[in-house]
């Protein structure tokens, strides 16, 4: 058989719903892990449902977040259900959830029992604020994680209200982390054959972008606020307006690249005023040699200033919209705008490629997130562990499966 990626061999249940947790499984499963998804029967996810383009009754965002995911149907809650489980975790290598603490316990699931089942077992947990703490018990969303971790206080214009991200940004970052640390945790057990408790929080993950906010609090008081299009004292990195009405990305904050920036518009004692000489002045100065950038660029095309600045040397683009992204020649070339055979529609869909590109075992999208819940019971209950077609039948019955 081909290898699918490098965790090619790696089993992984996951169980949970919505964005966090499953996107941890999803970047497992890119890279080669086989994925089984639980859904409660009767009771899928309701990620099925979300996206905003809707063809044939049908939504998207499931489609690329449950990519190479196999779909089973499972109670949890009921003895039956947990031997099941039970039986399922003696086979595998991660375990995903993102329920609120203490919910797996409820169920006599916790990393006790299921270590007892395999020792080796890793469980990836994902969470609001974390297993511990005195709010570990708290439900946790994106979008309160972002406002708790002083990401959103950074976001806006200044003097207006911190407007909300236009994506749940907070569920990513946490399931990246939660991935890094399944994989810290596999390696680890190469060594020592044991498992361990993976333990991810949304509030943690999104403190954790912040770049020198607590330092710069902590040793100057400084409490980082909204900058609007610019970060303070970092200059010039901002978007200024071209001769179309359009927006383009100009950064060269940096020395070198500021004297590039300065000769590619045509004024290179730019470089050597006082008040743009080096990093420090310029973050002083920002307002004034924005203006002198932003009336350059207003005399002049996208196309022109983009192909001008990155033939001296200088990082600049456009901003643009998915629809440019989906046509965007790098991104294209380099596998990014990737088709996923949806048979729910019939017809492929295009979504993210695999990220990182790996030289000798990359990732790959097998298939486009299940149908419908339950697809893989036979696969999984039946093949994997077992169980006779009547034995799934009577569990299916008795609402196990």
């Amino acid at each position: 058989m081909t290898p699918t990626g490098p965790l090619d061999g790696v089993r992984v249940v996951e169980v949970g719903t919505l964005i966090s947790g499953p996107f941890a499984g999803r970047l497992l499963g890119d890279m080669g892990a086989e994925v089984i998804k639980i859904e409660p029967p009767g009771s899928p996810d309701p990620l099925r449902t979300w996206g905003q383009a809707e063809l044939d009754g049908q939504h998207f965002f499931w489609t690329v977040h449950a990519r190479n995911k196999k779909a089973v149907t499972l109670n949890l809650r009921v003895p039956a259900g947990r031997d099941l489980f039970l039986d399922l975790v003696e086979r595998t290598d991660i375990i995903v959830e993102n329920f609120r603490p203490g919910t797996l316990e409820k169920w006599n699931l916790g990393y006790d029992v299921l270590r007892e089942r395999n020792p080796g077992v890793i469980l990836v947990r994902v969470s609001g604020y974390g297993q511990t703490g005195p709010e570990a018990h708290k439900a946790g969303y994106a979008s309160v994680a972002e406002a708790a971790s002083g990401l959103r206080h950074m976001n806006g214009f200044p003097g207006g209200p911190p407007p909300r991200l236009a994506l749940s940004l907070g569920d990513s970052l946490a399931g990246m982390f939660a991935a890094q640390g399944a994989l810290a945790a596999l390696y680890r057990r190469t060594v020592t054959g044991e498992g361990q408790v993976v333990d991810a929080a949304l509030t943690e993950a999104c403190l954790a972008v912040q770049e020198s906010t607590i330092p710069d609090y902590d040793v100057g008081g400084v409490v980082r606020g909204p900058s609007g299009t610019r970060l303070e004292g970092i200059a010039p990195s901002n978007i200024y307006p071209t001769a179309d009405g359009s927006w383009v990305v100009i950064a060269a904050n940096q020395d070198t690249v500021f004297r590039r920036l300065c000769q590619a518009m045509g004024q290179p004692d730019l470089a050597t005023d006082e008040r743009f000489s080096n990093h420090v002045a310029r973050g002083r100065n920002q307002d004034e040699l924005d203006k002198i950038i932003g009336d350059w660029a207003a005399r002049r095309e996208p196309s022109e200033i983009i192909a001008t600045l990155s033939e001296a040397g200088v990082i600049a683009g456009p901003i643009n919209t998915v629809a440019e992204v989906v046509r965007d020649p790098q991104l294209n070339a380099r596998g990014m705008i990737a088709d996923h055979w949806d048979e729910r529609v019939g017809r492929n869909v295009k979504g993210p490629g695999v990220v990182p590109v790996l030289s000798e075992t990359p990732g790959t999208i097998r298939f486009a997130g299940s149908a419908r819940p339950g697809q893989h019971n036979d696969e999984i209950y039946g093949e994997l562990l077992g169980r006779s077609a009547a034995e799934l039948d009577e569990l299916r019955a008795e609402g196990v499966l």
